[in-house]
C-alpha cells in the first residue's frame, strides 16, 4: 500500500446507530429534535463543518513552478524531491490544477471474494449494488491515480441513511499525494456490519473525495442492503 505523506486522521461524528430507526418508530414520529428525517437525506447540509474551517490557500504553482520557486531553500528542495520521487516534470506539464481519478473501491471481507465496485457504480441509483451479512467483517480498500499536480489533503467522507435517518458519517484523511502513472492504494481500519432485525433492509449513502481545495473529485449515491445472510451466487 503506498503511504500517504501528511497528517492521517478519522472522524466519526454520528455512531452506526441502525437502532434510531426502531426508537423513531415506537413514538410514532421520524422527527428528533424538531427535524423531519424523512427528507433528511436530500436537504441535510454537506461538510458544514469543513466549510467553517475553509481556509485561502493562496494561489496554485505547477510543479515546474513550484521546484524554481524553492531551489534556494535546501530543506524545502529536498522535502519536494522525496515527495516527488521519479516524477517526469516533463510529462507533468505546466498544468497547476491536480486530477484525481477513483478507479474502485473495493470490500474486503474475510472469506469471501473481495467485492470491487467500478466507477461509476450504475445508471440506475435506486437499485442496491451489494450486499453484506450482519455482523460480518469488512474493510474498505481504494484505488486512484494523480496526475499533473500534487494532491493536498485528500479526503474520503461517506454518509449512511436508512429510512431517511442518518445512522453513520465518516471522515478520512487519506493525505497528500504526487503524480504517478500507477494507482495508488488505500485501506480502512477493518469494520463490523450492525446485526439484528433492525439492522437489517436497505441502506442509502453518499461517497465523496475532495482535497484541501475543497474540489470533489467523485461525488456518487448509491443503496446497499445488509441482510441475514450472504447474497447466494447466481
Amino acid at each position: 500500500m503506498s503511504a500517504a505523506v501528511g497528517a492521517v486522521s478519522t472522524t466519526k461524528d454520528v455512531p452506526f446507530n441502525v437502532h434510531l430507526e426502531e426508537e423513531l418508530k415506537n413514538k410514532g414520529t421520524n422527527k428528533v429534535d424538531g427535524v423531519n428525517y424523512d427528507d433528511a437525506e436530500e436537504t441535510e447540509p454537506e461538510e458544514e463543518e469543513d466549510s467553517k474551517l475553509e481556509l485561502d490557500l493562496g494561489p496554485q504553482f505547477s510543479l515546474k513552478e513550484q521546484l524554481e520557486k524553492d531551489k534556494d531553500d535546501e530543506s524545502l528542495r529536498k522535502w519536494k524531491e522525496q515527495l516527488l520521487g521519479s516524477v517526469d516534470i516533463s510529462v507533468v506539464g505546466e498544468n497547476k490544477e491536480p486530477e484525481v481519478k477513483i478507479v474502485s473501491l473495493t470490500i474486503i471481507c474475510p472469506g469471501r471474494p473481495d467485492l470491487i465496485l467500478p466507477i461509476p457504480f450504475t445508471t440506475d441509483s435506486k437499485k442496491s449494488i451489494f450486499t453484506l451479512k450482519e455482523g460480518s467483517q469488512y474493510r474498505l480498500k481504494f484505488s486512484f491515480i494523480v496526475s499533473n499536480n500534487i494532491v493536498s489533503g485528500l479526503k474520503y467522507t461517506n454518509v449512511v441513511w436508512k429510512t431517511g435517518v442518518r445512522v453513520d458519517n465518516t471522515k478520512k484523511m487519506l493525505g497528500t499525494y504526487s503524480p504517478q502513472q500507477e494507482p495508488y492504494t488505500y485501506e480502512l481500519e477493518e469494520e463490523t456490519t450492525p446485526s439484528g432485525l433492525f439492522a437489517r433492509g436497505t441502506y442509502s449513502a453518499r461517497t465523496k473525495f475532495v482535497d484541501d481545495d475543497r474540489k470533489c473529485y467523485l461525488d456518487v449515491s448509491y443503496h446497499f442492503e445488509i441482510q441475514k445472510n450472504w447474497p447466494t451466487p447466481h
